[in-house]
């Protein structure tokens, strides 16, 4: 069991534990205080679980530990001579000849095939290959000979990986993570492979499956309140942040060189990683960026503030570049807490961007071409689930035009002076002219009609006096044919023509 000890010459804590049936002392420059033993008791008891579990990875704890060597001598020992028992047990049950495993030791090729390869990386990738390689894969694998190892010693890893404790409170790393580290073990096992002439082993290892995560984009309300409340020292940057999409460390790395005031543009041609200035992260990500007008005035009124003190547009108080880590946890956590906000990364800024950007009807292939993407197949795929959220491109727009334009009724064709056609609601167009009232054909004029009362369905009798004969005088307050033509309250009907022709039968036959 780990125990906690006292150096005596300088009264120093360490710990005190057996590892594969070896002791080992790992000491600290805590005093011994009671502070200090409760967390290093903290550290002893996970220390003891992992063991028991043979989870544990002793460069976890101890990275610059002296340890390491011969802890790693030890398991190359241990792993030639089980693979040479296993050869031997082999022989004697007469299934094959002892055959030495092919290649040098994981450790001595790992670095040889990396030294090989950092000539095609970027800074900031080598120091994450370095860390993986020495926190997880050489301290399991490095004392091995590269032949040796087989498909179900990738497996037992990839399971130890799944209890090794994650960020935070996630217990195990992130599926993502560990096919990461798996990435890195098929890659040195590959080469080895093709150079050493045996079976790759983790030909037919598949990767762990990923959970699908969903941007979580802050809406144009949200957007406002943290603008409005952000410390007035970070105001400037979280518009340029919103409004911009660019990435952490694009805008902790931009300088006052790549921002043109003139053309009103902002050039993305560096990128800060791991406290130095890198290339963009790809190709793509080389590109210009259009101002906005709230951008421009942050920038203008950012270039009061540092542009005559460091080279860097966002800077703290000695000129260097914004701390991403101390950013999050003293400004951006604070922020969000305050204002009752879900927790989120900064990066949901970029996320921010687009959907906004979206909302207000820009062209995809503009959008790209700012978010420093090379085609728009990443924008719908990322942000086309909040796109109608924002734009209400859910069918209410067909139902809003077909409203305005069906609440104006039938349109008809009208043609002005110079014969140009427009079409305009019939409400609005000229009325059309009344046809003239036609006389019976054979006829030599049309009988005056008395006005059929409304209800009744036969016209009122005509009486001979009120017919004038072929051979009379017309009277002299008679009313004219035309005017009782077109008079309104004498409409002309079949059923008047009708008993016209019936009442001038009649007085023929009379």
């Amino acid at each position: 069991m780990p125990s906690i000890r006292v150096h005596k010459p300088n009264g120093a804590l360490f710990f005190d534990f057996r590892y594969n049936d070896a002791r080992c002392r790992e000491y600290t420059l805590l005093q011994d205080t009671p502070a200090n033993r409760k967390k290093l008791e903290k550290i002893s008891d996970k220390i003891e679980a992992e063991i028991a579990d043979g989870t544990f990875v002793y460069a976890n704890y101890f990275p610059n530990s002296s340890a390491l060597k011969r802890l790693a001598k030890q398991a190359a020992e241990s792993a030639i001579q089980t693979a040479t028992a296993q050869a031997v047990e082999a022989v004697v049950a007469g299934k094959s000849e002892i055959a030495t495993p092919a290649g040098p030791l994981f450790k001595d090729f790992a670095n040889t095939w990396f030294d090989e390869r950092s000539i095609e990386w970027r800074r900031s990738h080598i120091k994450s290959l370095l860390s993986t390689m020495n926190g997880h894969l050489i301290p399991r694998f490095g004392g091995k000979v590269v032949g040796s190892i087989t498909k179900s010693d990738a497996l037992e890893f990839r399971a130890t990986l799944g209890k090794v404790k994650g960020r935070g409170k996630q217990e195990g790393l992130s599926a993502k993570r560990i096919n990461e580290i798996m990435g890195l073990l098929r890659q040195i096992l590959n080469e080895a492979a093709d150079r050493f002439e045996f079976k790759p082993p983790m030909a037919t290892v598949k990767k762990l499956k990923q959970r699908k995560t969903d941007v979580e984009p802050f809406s144009l309300v949200d957007v406002q309140r943290i603008i409005a409340t952000v410390r007035v020292d970070y105001k400037n940057y979280m518009v340029v942040r919103v409004f911009t999409g660019m990435r952490t460390g694009e805008c902790h790395g931009l300088k006052w060189k790549y921002v043109d005031f003139e053309m009103r543009i902002i050039r993305i041609r560096e990128t800060f990683v791991l406290g130095e200035d890198e290339y963009t992260k790809t190709d793509g990500s080389q590109r210009d960026i259009q101002m906005s007008q709230p951008v421009y005035d942050a920038l203008k009124a950012q270039f009061e503030a540092t542009g005559q003190i460091s080279e860097y547009v966002f800077c703290n108080m000695v000129g260097t570049p914004l701390d991403n880590k101390n950013f999050s946890d003293r400004v951006w956590y604070p922020l969000l807490r305050h204002l009752d906000l879900t927790p989120r990364r900064p990066y949901q800024l970029r996320h921010t961007c687009a959907t906004l950007w979206l909302a207000s009807g820009e062209a995809p292939e503009w959008i790209a071409r700012q978010m420093g993407h090379t085609n728009t197949e990443m924008l719908f795929k990322v942000y086309s689930r909040w796109v109608p959220n924002l734009t209400r491109q859910d069918g209410s727009a067909m139902e809003r035009l077909l409203a305005s334009k069906l609440s104006q009724g039938p349109l008809i064709e009208q043609k002005d002076a110079t014969g140009q056609s427009a079409f305009v609601p019939v409400k609005e167009s000229a009325p059309m002219p009344v046809p003239k009232p036609r006389g019976i054909p054979g006829r030599p004029a049309i009988p005056q009609f008395k006005q059929r009362a409304p209800g009744i369905g036969s016209a009122a009798p005509v009486t001979h006096a009120d017919v004038p004969s072929a051979n009379s005088e017309p009277a002299q307050n008679a009313t004219p044919v035309a005017a009782v033509a077109n008079a309104a309250s004498l409409p002309l009907t079949w059923a008047d023509l009708a008993d016209s022709w019936m009442s001038e039968s009649s007085s023929e036959n009379d």
